[in-house]
């Protein structure tokens, strides 16, 4: 009879959510291994055995956030109008966002000085905005969009969205804006900016 495996994956789920709340209540500093294995109830053979090291870790706390990422973003349906669905796309951009904020910072943010992440999480990262590059293929092939490189489109949606979104997380704006507005309405004519 096989062994019970003791270092599942809900261990691991407990880890980095562990780790992500580490890091954002205490910084990078209070991110040791041994720490995290104490404050889970476990082993840091256990924490070792499922990541490796500490950048094996944060690497998993940044594949895990654009693993979410990814997963809110595909999960949009389109309308079949290319503007309303860049708003959509821009919509779920925040709500993954505001849902995992902890995670956002690993995944944006300098959290952790001199991490890199590996190969595969980088293409990860990259594969999760790839929504927002076929609504805007689309719309510039079907001529809602300007004739300009897909790219330059959806980096503005894009740089759109992640600033406005940043300066929430950051609560760097003054408190009698009606955010949630503000942000739909700056996605919006930032969208319909690119309309041919």
């Amino acid at each position: 009879m096989p062994r019970p495996k003791t270092h599942d994956e809900a261990l691991r789920g407990r880890l980095l959510d562990r780790a992500s709340e580490l890091l954002a209540a205490e910084g990078a500093k209070a991110l040791s291994l041994r720490r995290l294995a104490t404050d889970v109830q476990t082993s840091t053979t256990a924490v070792y055995s499922l990541f490796g090291s500490k950048p094996g870790l944060v690497n998993a706390l940044y594949s895990e956030g654009f693993q979410r990422f990814d997963e809110r973003l595909r999960s949009v349906p389109r309308c079949g109008d290319p503007v309303e669905d860049v708003v959509r796309l821009g919509l779920a951009y925040r709500d993954s966002a505001l849902a995992h904020r902890r995670l956002y910072s690993v995944m944006f943010t300098n959290a952790v000085p001199g991490f890199e992440p590996d190969d595969q999480a980088s293409k990860l990262a990259m594969n999760a905005l790839q929504p927002l590059w076929d609504v805007v293929a689309d719309g510039i092939a079907a001529g809602v969009f300007a004739d300009v490189p897909t790219e330059v489109i959806a980096v503005s949606s894009w740089a759109c969205a992640h600033g406005l979104v940043s300066l929430e997380l950051n609560e760097t704006l003054p408190r009698e804006i009606d955010f949630c507005r503000a942000y739909e309405r700056s996605i919006r004519a930032n969208a319909n900016g690119w309309r041919r």
